[in-house]
């Protein structure tokens, strides 16, 4: 089953999902609204809210909050990603110019503060103390994991232990939660909670390790940004971390120049080395490890059709080139 195949199957479902976060950006003032249609038109893959869908579903769930806690989860990630474009000072996400290229680094700031407030408001109305636990955790976690990486920035002794730290906080906290609280909603016993939290753990360093594959290796048009941003922005991400550690003397000394002084212009250069020592496709492989960690978590559930969706999705974060 494709990623598109697995989208088709949640259609009714995510289509309640991007009603609610219609509704739910509405604003009286008008800029936020501006915004809020911008960056609703210029979606992602819509990945973190079908999990929690797909978590309540592939464990029985028959009401209707999931619906709602996947929108939140949504303006959770979304909130995040204005304000990592205002920090980064990214012009480009998705193959379209950034809320903050566009309306400016205070709008972006002030509307995605707009964001996270609203999903509170909402995983308020859910009334249950664990899901604002489990959220209220994971945006604290998530904060941390930017903090980090803004210290790891420019600094080339980044190791890949310190690097999966950064992934954990920043990007997989997210995938945990939202796979959690669709056991939170049925009420599951820990086994089977702690089963889909560490499926959703492992997923989202999955789909992280490619991202970051995909900077030195993607095609532009397909993944929507531009070729070596992490390394304008001195990011040490594994490629790099990988290509210093196995590559000669002369090789690690010239990506770790590139890393501390953020050298886009020694990007041909670097990614040369990347690609002779093998670095991508190492990534490659950390990430299908975290994928079959992912997929050998649910072995605790039921054989469903959702559990089957879950299993594909988490082939597709391994593979994907987009």
């Amino acid at each position: 089953m494709s990623f598109e195949a697995i989208k088709q199957s949640l259609a009714s479902d995510m289509s309640v999902v991007d009603r609610i976060i219609r509704t739910r950006l509405h604003s009286d003032v008008a800029l936020v609204n501006q915004m809020s249609e911008y960056i609703i038109n210029n979606g992602g893959k819509r990945l973190r809210p079908a999990l929690v869908v797909l978590s309540a579903k592939a464990l029985g769930y028959t009401g209707e909050y999931h619906h709602c806690l996947a929108a939140v989860v949504e303006f959770i990630h979304t909130a995040t990603l204005l304000h990592d474009d205002v920090v980064d000072e990214s012009e480009l996400r998705r193959g379209h110019a950034t809320a903050s290229a566009l309306f400016g680094n205070a709008a972006s700031v002030l509307v995605g503060d707009f964001l996270y407030s609203r999903a509170f408001q909402m995983m308020v109305e859910v009334n249950n103390m664990r899901v604002m636990q489990t959220l209220a955790d994971a945006t604290n976690t998530i904060a941390e994991g930017e903090v980090l990486q803004l210290l790891s920035c420019h600094d080339a002794s980044v190791d890949a232990a310190s690097y999966l730290r950064v992934i954990y906080c920043k990007t997989a906290k997210l995938f945990e939660a939202a796979m959690r609280l669709g056991a939170i909603l049925v009420q599951v016993d820990s086994a089977s909670e702690e089963a889909v939290a560490k499926y959703g753990m492992h997923l989202g360093t999955a789909f992280q390790l490619v991202d970051d594959m995909l900077d030195y290796s993607g095609d532009e048009q397909t993944t929507g940004k531009n070729l070596g941003d992490d390394l304008s922005e001195g990011k040490p991400t594994l490629p790099l971390i990988y290509a210093m550690q196995h590559g000669d003397a002369r090789q690690a000394a010239m990506i770790k120049r590139a890393i501390e002084q953020g050298n886009i212009e020694g990007f041909t250069e670097v990614l040369q080395v990347i690609k002779q020592t093998g670095a991508l496709e190492y990534t490659r492989q950390q990430a299908k490890k975290e994928s079959d960690a992912a997929c050998a978590a649910l072995s605790i559930l039921p054989d469903t059709a959702y559990k089957q969706s879950l299993l594909q999705l988490a082939n597709f974060a391994a593979t994907r080139q987009f």
